[in-house]
């Protein structure tokens, strides 16, 4: 039988993706595009600025290279692909033709692809080797996109439940909810609080369940990584 040509041509692909992850410069660019998309993108887009599907698109290539290389059934690749292209497919849609549905289907499938970008991320983080820097970035990174998962979990809430949180001023479009649910997730995340407020039991319920992984997640994380690096040290 003759070996398919495109064979070589993949394996090569595949080994620079897997050195690209294998060092720091991967979860480097998934910080710096998370830490700009949340910090800078999400509150001048409220604003009305139109640049965040740029860095979506880049979290968005990052995570799905991670996906191929990472230690997992191809089961579990087809389903992070699968899922992350029917969610920007919705959210294409959405945007073209917003109805409610479009709206709601959007924010579920943003929110377990965020989930599916965290676990993508531990993997990568709890890998083989030497505790280094670049484990600390994979903690970082999973932190934040936990943040952003609870904030279209939120968004979702406040979609199918009008009036579920109470705002100071209320939203004027999708972007402003967008950018208000951010803002009261990663409050929420940090237990700092927030001049918004769930009124909503399912809402109240959510925000309860992202204070305690906001305390519990880092602690969790530190000692996973302290075990990790004493099983890694030479025994004498």
């Amino acid at each position: 039988m003759a070996n398919d040509p495109q064979q070589p041509h993949a394996s090569f692909l595949r080994a620079h993706i897997s050195e690209f992850w294998s060092g720091d410069l991967g979860l480097t660019l998934v910080n710096i595009a998370l830490c700009v998309l949340i910090f800078v993108i999400t509150p001048l887009r409220e604003a009305g600025l139109h640049g965040r599907i740029v860095l979506d698109l880049a979290v968005l290539v990052l995570m799905i290279s991670a996906a191929l290389v990472v230690d997992q059934s191809r089961t579990a690749t087809a389903v992070v692909v699968t899922v992350v292209a029917a969610t920007a497919v919705v959210l294409s849609a959405g945007r073209v033709h917003p109805t409610m549905f479009l709206h709601l289907l959007g924010s579920v499938l943003v929110t377990i692809s965020l989930l599916l970008y965290v676990r993508i991320v531990l993997l990568v983080t709890f890998r083989g080797g030497l505790i280094t820097w670049s484990r600390i970035q994979g903690g970082i990174s999973a932190y934040l996109l936990i943040g952003l998962a609870f904030a279209s979990a939120f968004q979702f809430v406040e979609q199918l439940h009008p009036g579920a949180f109470s705002f100071v001023t209320q939203p004027a479009d999708l972007d402003q909810l967008t950018a208000k649910f951010t803002y009261y997730s990663f409050t929420t995340l940090t237990t700092l609080g927030s001049d918004i407020n769930p009124v909503f039991p399912f809402a109240r319920s959510l925000t309860i369940a992202e204070s305690v992984v906001g305390q519990l997640f880092p602690a969790v994380l530190m000692g996973a990584l302290v075990a990790m690096a004493l099983q890694s040290r030479p025994k004498t």
